[in-house]
This record gives C-alpha cells, sequence and structure tokens, in this order.
C-alpha cells in the first residue's frame, strides 16, 4: 500500500470514528415488540407459530407491515 493510500484509509477511517452515531433505538423498540408479538401468538395458539406478512406503502407516506401468525401443525 502506497502511503497515500495509507493517509487516504487513515482519513476514511478517522472520518468514520468521528460521525455521529446512529439513533437505533426506533430499531431495538421494534424488534423488542416483535418478540412479544410472537410470544403473544405462541400463547394465545397454544404452540408453535408460522408467520406471513403483507407489506404496503399507504400514500400518506406510511409503510404498513401485517403479519399474520397460524399454528405449525
Amino acid at each position: 500500500m502506497s502511503d497515500s493510500e495509507r493517509d487516504w484509509s487513515a482519513a476514511l477511517v478517522q472520518a468514520v470514528a468521528d460521525s455521529p452515531k446512529r439513533d437505533n433505538s426506533a430499531y431495538h423498540a421494534a424488534m423488542a415488540e416483535a418478540r412479544q408479538a410472537f410470544e403473544a401468538a405462541e400463547a394465545a395458539l397454544g404452540g408453535p407459530v408460522q408467520v406471513k406478512t403483507k407489506t404496503k406503502m399507504k400514500r400518506s407516506g406510511e409503510y404498513v407491515v401485517k403479519w399474520v401468525f397460524k399454528r405449525v401443525k
């Protein structure tokens, strides 16, 4: 690796390190809600479940995800 490539690589790594951290709180909240939905479905249906999803983009700009749980036979 040449000196200019090392300088460029070091500058890139420094820029990434200095960039603000992304807020993942919405992602973590959604994943927690998904785990709770699976637990609730398994409790309600009495065992392991299978899930199907349907997605839709509304005219209002909302992205909607519909989950349908079925008990595994």
